[in-house]
């Protein structure tokens, strides 16, 4: 026997083990392809959890605010205030990317959420100027005004 026909002996021995073993690219492409998937999945269900979100606090002008009646309610007032603050920064700069339709509140019958009354009479309290609160509050100054002058009452 030749040294030809023991390497093609071997390259055949070679073949057949390989063909043995499992593939693993195949598991591995399909849990990738698993992945992508959930992470798709994740993304559209969070997507629409913020446009609910943001439709709440766009649409929703009967929602008030209560009266807290302890220290403990008034700490989770004001942590549900800056958050309410964080949100409506961030619905404001989507409004300005153009990214979420604008609303034109001076043009607008519809009443002002409880929630934007009660941001504009703490900013007011605060001292803040009539320009700051619009710019926090995306109302217009008339609103504003309007606001202030009633001390909340619609």
């Amino acid at each position: 026997m030749g040294l030809s026909s023991i390497l093609m002996i071997a390259g055949i021995a070679v073949i057949i083990i390989s063909l043995l073993f499992k593939d693993k690219s195949a598991r591995v492409e399909k849990d990738v392809e698993d992945l992508s998937i959930n992470i798709y999945q994740e993304t559209n269900a969070l997507k629409r959890r913020v446009k609910a979100l943001e439709e709440e606090l766009l649409v929703e002008p009967n929602f008030q605010v209560r009266k807290p009646s302890s220290v403990q309610q008034n700490s989770e007032q004001q942590a549900a205030f800056s958050s309410f603050q964080q949100v409506a920064a961030q619905v404001k700069a989507a409004q300005s990317n153009g990214t979420a339709p604008k609303v034109n509140p001076s043009k607008s019958t519809k009443p002002i959420n409880g929630i934007l009354v009660s941001q504009v009479l703490a900013l007011n309290s605060q001292g803040l100027s009539i320009e700051e609160i619009s710019k926090r509050s995306t109302l217009s100054h008339a609103q504003i005004h309007s606001i202030i002058a009633n001390g909340g009452q619609q």
